[in-house]
């Protein structure tokens, strides 16, 4: 979860009063925040919603504390909608087709009329950051720059341009480079370089005089890049390819800095191509879609009989405007949120607005108590086994590589599941058998004395069109014994012994077709003539593919089956 600090004195001028540290305890949860602590005259605050960036800095909280604690919603009056444009004068920026397909967009808006101040300066830095790494995916969906709008002749200009030609001096170093020099020499083109390295253009940010302002989503320029205290005509640029994410993020910095004590000044934004919004806005801009409700779900799902002036004041505590007719809640979103996705949205908003303490606690009516479930006590009779038989129980991760899962293991991905959006190509498979983890240690465990008896009963998952989340996930057993003279008959002499112990009657059918195991030293387990396991001699290439130099036999069964 995203944390912040700040200094005491900046948050609570901008909460309008000053809290105890036991004050902020009870009273954090308006913003789903926790007080994480304090290191000298610096509260650390930790948040726990990821999908309310809008409070992932000081003046964000500070603004849920402030309406929920006086009942108003502050109203911002610098942004403009389709039918209500502001006036930007001469501060636009036009993005050039040369970006498309590279980093589509880029939006601004200025701001003056506030000194930066060293708290001011790190509290937008943090701001950037949080912005730009936890909700613009480090970068890649938001770049954000701020820059000395003194500097700038406007129009300002983003284009896609050459990476060896255009050069000039990146933040924090005193030396001409090009965008590509950047990228290999520059410890932020080193870090962020790659998002764009592939391109054959790179994007890039001028004035109207040919000045850099930047290369994002990597540096800003040294010259009028480089905010500093005292500082207090700024502009506010970002660039990336979701044009909703950008605009959201420009109404919560431009609302933050409106707190912190700055004028916004609109900016108008040419695009290269028509958006859904037309093909020219002015920044800040309203985009949200207002979002309904029933008045008789809030109440069922709250289990309270709230008024509809309660339910009013509720939202109107989380700084949301609403109206009700017929029965229905219709709110308008606030310009820094975009979570209304849902009436359960508005719903919690009116729970917490409401006052968590203003429920009062309900015991419930009926009264069970815990027991294992019959797969775990089933589970745990087959671990008992196992352990019976010299195996020692092993516990494993669910997620896994594409070569853990099915290149080692040289069997087809047909069944397998794959994370749609996976951080990291080692989590990118869901564990579609035991076994692979089996091998796993098995591979760094040459050292260990011989024999190698281990197993692990735990869940995996493989696909399934019969069922209707187009996957099942299973309880499965799978033990492996690794020895110079192990194989087949001792495979066959645990399996035997295991289904002696749970009373299962069952025929062996040959397994010809499985990479896993040798051709005729492997054989699949029936019981009511209903595959449930089965059992053989590793490959020697999947021992290979594993760095595994000894023999091994492996079994997996259903346990599900099984019970």
């Amino acid at each position: 979860m995203p944390k912040i600090e700040t200094h005491e004195n900046l948050f609570y001028s901008l909460c309008g009063k000053r809290y105890t540290d036991d004050e902020l305890v009870d009273i954090f949860p308006v913003a789903k925040a926790e007080l994480d602590g304090r290191e000298g005259d610096k509260l650390k605050i930790e948040l726990n919603d990821t999908n309310r960036p809008d409070l992932w800095s000081a003046a964000g909280v500070a603004r849920a504390l402030r309406t929920y604690e006086s009942g108003k919603k502050y109203e911002y009056n610098f942004f403009s909608t389709k039918d209500d444009v502001k006036d930007s004068g001469n501060r636009c920026i036009i993005d050039d087709a040369s970006a498309l397909g590279i980093r589509d967009y880029s939006i601004a808006f200025a701001a003056k009329g506030c000194k930066v101040t060293e708290e001011i300066l790190l509290t937008l830095i943090q701001s950037q950051e949080k912005l730009c790494s936890n909700f613009g995916r480090k970068r890649k969906t938001i770049a954000l720059g701020i820059y000395r709008s003194d500097l700038i002749t406007y129009p300002v200009h983003y284009c896609g341009a050459d990476p060896d030609k255009t050069r000039f001096v990146p933040l924090g170093m005193t030396e001409e480079l090009s965008l590509r020099e950047i990228c290999e020499k520059h410890p932020k083109g080193k870090e962020y370089g790659y998002i764009v390295s592939d391109k054959p253009l790179f994007p890039y940010l001028y004035d109207d005089k040919g000045e850099t302002l930047s290369f994002p989503p990597v540096i800003n320029s040294a010259k009028i890049g480089a905010v500093e205290v005292g500082d207090e005509n700024l502009f506010i640029e970002l660039s990336g390819p979701i044009l909703d994410d950008l605009l959201l993020t420009a109404s919560i910095l431009s609302c933050d800095m409106a707190d912190m004590g700055f004028e916004i000044l609109p900016v108008r934004v040419k695009f290269a191509k028509e958006t859904k919004y037309g093909s020219e806005i002015t920044v800040p801009y309203y985009f949200q879609s207002s979002q309904s409700c029933d008045i008789a779900y809030a109440r069922k799902t709250l289990g309270e009989e709230l008024t509809e002036d309660e339910c009013k004041a509720a939202l109107t505590n989380m700084g949301v405007d609403s109206s009700i007719n017929d029965g229905v809640i219709t709110v308008k979103v606030p310009e820094y949120r975009n979570d209304f996705l849902h009436a359960a949205d508005i719903v919690e908003d009116i729970m917490i607005g409401h006052g968590l303490l203003n429920f009062a606690p309900v015991l419930s009516a009926e009264f069970t108590k815990g027991s294992l479930s019959p797969a775990e006590e089933y589970s745990r009779k087959v671990k008992r086994l196992m352990v019976g038989l010299g195996f020692q129980e092993m516990m494993y991760n669910y997620l896994g590589s594409r070569k853990e899962y099915v290149d080692n293991m040289h069997i087809s991905d047909e069944k397998v599941v794959f994370i749609a959006n996976p951080m990291s190509e080692n989590y990118e498979v869901v564990r579609p058998s035991v076994l692979p983890s089996l091998l796993e240690s098995e591979s760094v465990s040459g050292h260990a004395q011989y024999p190698h008896n281990i197993f692990e009963i735990g869940k995996v998952v493989y696909k399934d069109e019969n069922d209707n989340s187009g996957t099942v996930t299973k309880n499965h057993l799978g033990f492996m014994s690794s020895d110079n003279q192990v194989g087949f008959n001792e495979a066959i002499s645990y399996v035997n012994t295991l289904m002696y112990f749970l009373n299962k009657e069952y025929t062996l059918q040959a397994v010809e077709n499985d990479g896993r195991f040798i051709p005729g030293r492997a054989a699949k387990v029936l019981v009511n003539n209903v595959e449930v396991g089965l059992f053989g001699e590793v490959h020697p290439q999947v021992l290979e593919s594993w760095g595994c130099s000894m023999p091994a036999i492996m079994a997996e069964f259903d346990i599900d089956a099984l019970l």
